[in-house]
């Protein structure tokens, strides 16, 4: 079967925006997942900050813990937005032509794999990415809710991403505790 390498030369990434700058995959779901993530970390600042924290006795508790869990909270958002605003290491579309190939200096023998949906040569753990339509070097999910592929370039920011979220809802249990103690133990603050 042969491939009509020049067409897909000539297409646009469709995941491109901002003038190439940023990666956004244009998928509803993931779009609404995105969303969804960052108000429920909206949500849960307010409730652990309004609700469990500021309530104390001791301003120092309050300040510190406040600060603390904003703290989680903004690198939490950040990180996400830094993961789901990268190319997570997309292999170029239709660079399977023969110039490539030969400017690839293969050894003779050497076996060659061809993402036959996007027309791409395939670098060693790459795979294709339905959502993305495109081949992922290194990917290791596509993840709705941050609306991309976690991939080679991108798998630092994915993971500093739970750690931030961990980080914050192991802080809020933390101090939830201690107000569900103080709540039922009232007289120790007498």
């Amino acid at each position: 079967m042969e491939y009509q390498y020049a067409s897909y030369r000539r297409e646009v990434d469709p995941n491109r925006c901002c003038g190439g700058l940023l990666w956004c995959v244009k998928d509803i779901c993931g779009i609404v997942c995105a969303i969804l993530t960052w108000m429920l970390i909206l949500y849960a600042d307010f409730v652990v900050l309004m609700v469990i924290i500021m309530p104390h006795p001791y301003t120092w508790y309050s300040l510190l813990n406040g600060s603390l869990f904003f703290f989680f909270g903004v690198l939490a958002v950040m990180s996400h937005l830094k993961t789901m605003l990268t190319d997570p290491g997309s292999v170029p579309k239709g660079n399977a032509t023969k110039e490539m190939i030969q400017h690839m200096g293969c050894r003779e023998g050497q076996v060659i794999f061809k993402c036959q949906k996007c027309c791409s040569i395939k670098p060693e753990r790459a795979h294709h990415c339905s959502v993305c339509q495109r081949c992922i070097r290194k990917m290791d999910h596509h993840c709705p809710w941050i609306n991309n592929c976690v991939g080679h370039a991108n798998h630092a920011h994915f993971v500093a991403f739970l750690f931030f979220a961990v980080g914050g809802c192991a802080h809020a249990a933390v101090v939830m505790s201690i107000s569900l103690y103080r709540t039922f133990n009232w007289h120790y603050y007498m």
